[in-house]
């Protein structure tokens, strides 16, 4: 189980590393909690979707992870942690505590990343149904502002393309690896005094050419490229 501490901070740069016991060893865990008003997207195996969610958590597990239930392993971890209501449970073999952190207008984007196997996105054979397995470049984001339904999940792709950027940039021959994941976390709309909670409106876009998209992939782009980085120079050496 993690180390219990007390979680709070709304913003991405208050995550802490807490640790967990697999295979008889401790492995990092990143936490962040920023508490109730915070909606997400995300592909990761626990509180993926869209939704209403109170943290993420991003944990490194050991090479040849074995267990088959993911999902409730990560419950688990977040339950050690002190972590209560829906959340975002990610995985990750690659090394949590090299964990890279890019700001851009208020946009935070973390990145953990570990690409030794990798490859393009429409590589020919035949794809497979398989038991999720831990993620290895795995990307986190917070904005500062709300969202549409259609505008996260545009958030999702501009996260990604950049994320591709980053990869190309670094020769590294691939569009990523099979597993990778991405949370892309913004506050919900304000309340107009109605109860309704639509303020004024959360934004449309978050495409690469709008306001807050570029920001977006400006950050992600960033701590991609010195996270995948490190792990290249790691592969290499």
């Amino acid at each position: 189980m993690p180390s219990r501490t007390l979680l709070t901070g709304a913003s991405l740069a208050d995550a802490v590393l807490l640790s967990h016991t697999e295979g008889g060893r401790a492995w990092p865990v990143l936490v962040w909690a920023p508490g109730p008003g915070v909606r997400m997207v995300s592909s990761a195996v626990l509180g993926g979707g869209i939704g209403p969610r109170a943290w993420v958590l991003n944990a490194q597990v050991p090479p040849g992870y074995g267990r088959l239930d993911p999902v409730a392993h990560l419950r688990e971890l977040a339950a050690g942690a002190g972590l209560e209501g829906p959340g975002v449970g990610l995985m990750t073999a690659a090394p949590v505590s090299d964990l890279r952190h890019a700001e851009d207008g208020g946009v935070r984007a973390v990145v953990t990343a570990g690409i030794g196997v990798r490859g393009w996105a429409a590589a020919p054979g035949a794809g497979g149904v398989a038991v999720p397995r831990p993620g290895t470049i795995n990307i986190i984001v917070s904005l500062p502002v709300p969202l549409t339904d259609a505008a996260l999940v545009n958030a999702v792709a501009t996260a990604t393309e950049a994320k591709v950027q980053a990869l190309v940039e670094l020769g590294a021959d691939a569009s990523g690896t099979p597993t990778d994941a991405v949370c892309v976390a913004a506050p919900t709309a304000p309340d107009n005094g109605t109860g309704t909670g639509t303020g004024t409106g959360p934004e449309p876009f978050a495409g690469p050419r709008s306001l807050w998209g570029a920001r977006l992939a400006r950050a992600v782009h960033a701590a991609t490229r010195a996270a995948c980085a490190d792990a290249l120079a790691v592969r290499r050496s």
